[in-house]
């Protein structure tokens, strides 16, 4: 049976406001959404400044939408007129340059905020129970930002728009079989040209941002459903007061409302100066080679993603035949150390040893060359962070209870995903070959014997409520 529409009635005298809110409530639940996803929602009280990242992650979010409206309303996707309009809306168009260097600064801030978000994740435990799905969702908004990145870089159609698209794409063409067709059909040529640049601008602004807003929305939802992590790795839901609310808890509004105003307010101050002052970043942020239009008959000396892909660029480019060999020896010993030290069913080992096997045959240089392998490290890179909910075996999920060496550990991992960032901008010499090799080794042990390490050492006790000293 239907409910009867039942109106809220309110006093005469009172302000239009309110009475505006309630005839809004009566028909849209805004102030309830409000209240379920901020406004009423309880954080655990010990949040500290690792926490403040997601909610910057939001606010570039939207400058980034904002800024890119405006850049679509003067941008031409044709091969013959974006460096152009690019250049148009530098020039010529009233503030354009403002908004154009707000847009590409934004794109460097995003992913400094979005590696910084995930290490706190690392560090706290964030993808712990119950909160993988939280971490999946994050891990999809990773892959949709970086597939935004990508079809956003070549755009400009500057040289290393050009030939960065030209180099990327042409790494499908080392898959078996479908390769060389894959690479055609993402082209839409059979070389980087108005059709490829057509296509990408259609997925940069459209396709690409209708999936992240819907993956963000996931994100905060789930989050909100199961509640947030704290420093301390504990779990406030499990001590509820007499209000019903965790008593380890406070209201999101006003408490941490104020401190993200706070940082964002810090963060704006910083982008603003980059804006300003060093939009090119030394060349990271903004390439010399992409202020010249893109030309098929001149390859720039120098290939290389924007700073944000090279720690799996470099990955990519440390693959070797001889590195082929390393890859195949620590294979082999990863399979028998599962089969020594893994608790894991007959069946489930004689099937990691099966498929190893398959890999170390199609490792073989008579069979598939180097580049294939490389492109299945350099994906492989970014997948395996979706399996940290599983592979961290921990009895405490912040670091703050760990053994003292685990912070050895993630320093390690830290140093060499840094490493292989800055070799990823780098040409390729014979020493810095070698160094992007042992850090990709290190990149990938970290996470392959995280289910053994992560395990071993003597642990402190966690505590049964979160430890906060006012301030």
């Amino acid at each position: 049976m239907a409910t009867a529409f039942k109106e809220t009635k309110l006093p005469a005298e009172a302000p239009a406001g309110k009475k505006a809110l309630a005839w809004v409530d009566d028909r849209f639940p805004l102030t309830k959404l409000w209240n379920d996803q901020w406004g009423s929602y309880y954080a655990p009280k010990n949040f500290n400044l690792w926490y403040i990242f997601g909610s910057l992650a939001m606010l570039v979010l939207v400058l980034q939408i904002v800024t890119g409206i405006f850049l679509t309303m003067h941008y031409k996707p044709d091969a013959n007129l974006a460096f152009g309009s690019v250049e148009y809306i530098m020039r010529e168009v009233p503030w354009g340059w403002l908004v154009r260097y707000m847009h590409s600064t934004g794109a460097s801030a995003f992913f400094i905020i979005v590696y910084l978000h995930m290490t706190r994740g690392l560090l706290y435990g964030s993808y712990r129970k119950p909160r993988e799905l939280i971490w999946l969702f994050g891990f999809a908004i990773f892959l949709c930002l970086m597939a935004e990145a990508f079809f956003g870089y070549l755009l400009p159609w500057g040289q290393m728009s050009y030939w960065g698209a030209q180099v990327i794409v042409n790494l499908f063409g080392a898959i078996p079989f479908i390769g060389p067709d894959l690479s055609l059909w993402i082209r839409g040529d059979y070389v980087v040209s108005d059709a490829t640049l057509n296509r990408f601008f259609a997925f940069h602004v459209i396709a690409i941002p209708l999936v992240l807003l819907g993956l963000v929305a996931a994100h905060l939802i789930a989050l909100h459903e199961v509640g947030s992590g704290n420093p301390d790795g504990v779990e406030v839901k499990e001590n509820i007061g007499e209000d019903g609310h965790p008593v380890d808890a406070i209201p999101s509004h006003p408490y941490y409302t104020t401190k993200d105003l706070f940082g964002a307010s810090v963060f704006l101050l910083i982008f603003s100066s980059v804006v300003f002052f060093a939009p090119e970043m030394g060349g990271f942020f903004l390439e010399y080679n992409n202020f010249l239009p893109a030309d098929s008959m001149k390859t720039p000396p120098h290939i290389a993603p924007t700073w944000y892909f090279t720690p799996f660029y470099s990955v990519l480019r440390a693959t070797t035949a001889d590195f082929m060999w390393v890859v195949m020896a620590g294979l082999a010993a990863y399979v028998v150390f599962i089969w020594l030290k893994s608790r894991l069913s007959f069946k489930t080992k004689a099937t990691i040893a099966g498929v190893a096997v398959l890999a170390e045959i199609g490792m073989l240089p008579q069979v598939l060359d180097a580049k294939f392998w490389g492109v299945v490290l350099f994906g492989s890179a970014v997948v395996i962070l979706a399996g940290l909910p599983w592979l961290d075996k921990s009895p405490a999920k912040s670091i703050r209870y760990r053994p003292s060496w685990h912070k050895l550990v993630y320093l390690v991992f830290g140093i060499a995903f840094v490493t292989l960032g800055y070799l990823g901008t780098q040409l390729p010499t014979p020493a810095f070959t070698l160094i992007a090799q042992a850090c990709t080794l290190l990149y990938f042990s970290f996470f392959l014997l995280m289910p053994w390490w992560s395990t071993m050492g003597t642990f402190k006790t966690v505590p049964k409520r979160v430890t906060f000293t006012p301030h």
